[in-house]
């Protein structure tokens, strides 16, 4: 692992080292906070703006932003070692990271939430677990103003920070060998909404009617990394009218 780089802004420093030989990760402390993300952000825009010769993709993740490459650009057809010439680059990128702007004031995304019931068949076990009424439960998840963190474990699927601890309960000891679309749950101190059927183990408190990965649309994922958004909840009635005008 390379000696830790001076942070882009904050006390944490930036460590870089290779995944492979065709990609090098970014690591950016171990704590997922904001400012963390934010600083991810700010890298992947510099990225855009000024990608290196063989720069294939990036990915964000909660601390970390792996770069991959191709190898034989990068090195000039094997005439320098790559790894260590995109280690540069990106050296060079970091200490050249402008100062980070204000949180974007985009719109926040409303998602509607059928809770309870057949569409949050944990609600209950949450409730129980951790000794509020169902709706406490519902209120302190419908409350706050979430951020998306990343996009990962499926299509569409987004990872929020935000929600309030009180919530914090244990993923399932057996996973359900299917989670419908939609399905919003929650696993230790995050939550989360399925884009696709798949198997899980999220304690599943509601559903929304919203499509969040629509693979023929120009752009496939509803939710991006660095969006908010705001759950709000929904009668049974008004989830099927929703679900019928396919929002």
């Amino acid at each position: 692992m390379d000696q830790p780089l001076p942070p882009p802004s904050g006390p944490t420093p930036v460590q870089l080292y290779p995944l492979g030989d065709a990609a090098v990760v970014l690591q950016f402390g171990g704590s997922i906070s904001e400012a963390t993300h934010r600083t991810i952000q700010a890298v992947g825009a510099s990225l855009d703006a000024h990608p290196f010769p063989g720069l294939l993709e990036y990915v964000p993740a909660f601390t970390t932003l792996t770069v991959y490459y191709d190898p034989w650009v990068v090195s000039q057809a094997g005439q320098q070692d790559p790894y260590q010439r995109v280690s540069e680059s990106l050296r060079q990128l970091l200490h050249q990271l402008p100062e980070l702007p204000a949180p974007d004031a985009t719109p926040v995304v409303e998602i509607p939430v059928c809770y309870g019931g057949a569409f949050g068949p944990d609600l209950d076990l949450l409730s129980r677990y951790t000794g509020l009424a169902a709706a406490d439960v519902i209120r302190l998840h419908t409350e706050p103003e979430y951020l998306v963190y990343m996009i990962g474990f499926a299509p569409g699927f987004p990872y929020l920070g935000g929600m309030n601890e009180r919530l914090a309960a244990p993923r399932k000891t057996q996973p359900r060998p299917l989670v419908p679309a939609g399905a919003v749950g929650i696993a230790g101190r995050q939550t989360g909404i399925y884009s696709l059927p798949t198997p899980g183990g999220w304690q599943l408190i509601g559903r929304t009617p919203r499509r969040l990965f629509t693979p023929e649309a120009a752009s496939p994922s509803l939710l991006q990394a660095g969006q908010r958004l705001r759950f709000v909840p929904i009668s049974e009635a008004e989830y099927q009218h929703l679900q019928e005008h396919e929002l």
